[in-house]
């Protein structure tokens, strides 16, 4: 497999330059949809936002163009993997790495260590064992179009995530090959990307000493077979199986081991939830305590039908999804056609990987015409299910039934 150089503007050519610039100057267009009135099932309906081609990527949903947040289509959640052209694409600052040469990149070790380390790509392949992993990843932000009130912040609906397996060196053997010095609380990790001014903090997000060596975090240089596309990290992302994907930090350059705790605003500050229950609060009352988000809630999400469907009476209906949680393990996923009254088992195909999503399905055939709420509910093995109702300011950890209206006609 030929790793040499990526370039992406390279790659922008063969799709057609004017084609592709056009295509991110209507993501203006893609910020001001925000709240149209659209029913609390439907969130926003892709067919009111801007679609665009960016280099390595199929047609996605565009969110904003600068930074590129890219949505994936719910059709290519009907298997288990996600396709890497097809997979979401979230980052925070407009100066992301377009051009990486492997000649020269190298990732750093460096901070409480008794050998600091730069270890080139080949370095990561040929000098640590590769572990293969699949995993789901997931915006912390994914789905914030459905809360009620709206909130601010990228619109989401569902497709900020993915299923994807991965290849790389596990974290805690790059961690032990640099030797951590006593005292060691963090690791934080740093990207290739630029903030937009000096005086703008690095994206940088730490991980607990005892996290980064006991847990199964890996060094990813492969997606799917493939090194990993510019805008999913090339050419290594730190892949944190379990927990939202803004510790999964992209393009990985830097870590650094720590004797004192990271703080910077995307520690302080953003990508923090409530302390209580459920990390819910009342929107006119919200709750000053907060901590930073970190692993995911148990859930399940509708792929198909999709929102608005006309469906046919007596017809069968094939009703699937997938279900996720931290890693503990779906074990039941129920579905309502009459908007809660009743519930039926849905069945769930094998267990992928541990940190992998579930999916599941079954079958309808609806008997009485006009509208029916779908509704869906996963539980895992830790006991943990979903909350009927939830809200918080940051539109963060979607975990509520969700509920999709369908038409059923004759």
């Amino acid at each position: 497999m030929e790793y040499r150089r990526r370039d992406f503007f390279k790659a922008a050519a063969v799709l057609g330059v004017s084609a592709y610039l056009a295509a991110c100057k209507r993501g203006s267009v893609a910020r001001t949809v925000m709240n149209m009135g659209l029913p609390d099932s439907l969130g926003m309906s892709p067919d009111v936002r801007t679609w665009a081609r960016y280099p390595e990527k199929t047609d996605l949903i565009m969110l904003t163009d600068r930074p590129p947040l890219l949505e994936t289509p719910m059709h290519y959640f009907l298997q288990d993997l996600t396709p890497n052209d097809a997979y979401f694409v979230r980052w925070h600052y407009a100066g992301l790495p377009t051009r990486v040469d492997l000649r020269t990149f190298r990732m750093k070790v460096v901070g409480a260590v008794n050998r600091p380390l730069e270890l080139s790509f080949d370095d990561l392949r040929s000098k640590f064992e590769p572990i293969t992993m699949t995993a789901f990843s997931q915006c912390a932000g994914n789905s914030r179009s459905f809360f009620r009130p709206q909130v601010p912040g990228a619109q989401w609906m569902n497709g900020a995530m993915g299923n994807a397996c991965y290849v790389g060196a596990r974290l805690k053997d790059v961690l032990k090959a640099a030797g951590l010095k006593a005292g060691a609380v963090e690791a934080s990790f740093r990207g290739l990307d630029i903030p937009p001014l000096q005086a703008s903090p690095d994206f940088e997000k730490p991980l607990t000493i005892e996290h980064a060596l006991g847990g199964d975090s890996i060094l990813a240089y492969e997606m799917n077979g493939e090194p990993l596309p510019m805008l999913n990290g090339f050419p290594v992302r730190l892949v944190v199986p379990g927990w939202f994907a803004t510790y999964w930090v992209k393009a990985l350059s830097q870590i650094t081991i720590r004797t004192e705790p990271l703080h910077n605003f995307w520690v302080d500050t953003a990508y923090r939830i409530p302390t209580t229950p459920g990390h819910s609060e009342d929107p006119k009352q919200p709750s000053p305590e907060t901590i930073p988000l970190t692993n995911y809630p148990t859930r399940a999400i509708f792929v198909t039908p999709e929102a608005s469907a006309k469906l046919n009476r007596f017809a069968e209906v094939k009703i699937e999804g997938v279900a996720v949680d931290d890693g503990a393990g779906i074990r039941r996923v129920e579905v309502s056609t009459d908007g809660g009254r009743t519930w039926t088992d849905a069945a769930l195909d094998r267990v992928i990987d541990k940190y992998s999503w579930r999916r599941w399905r079954m079958s309808w055939r609806p008997s009485q015409i006009g509208p029916h709420r779908l509704q869906c509910r996963a539980a895992n093995a830790a006991g943990e299910a979903q909350a009927d109702h939830e809200w918080n300011h940051g539109g963060y950890c979607r975990r509520t039934i969700q509920a999709l209206d369908v038409e059923v006609v004759s």
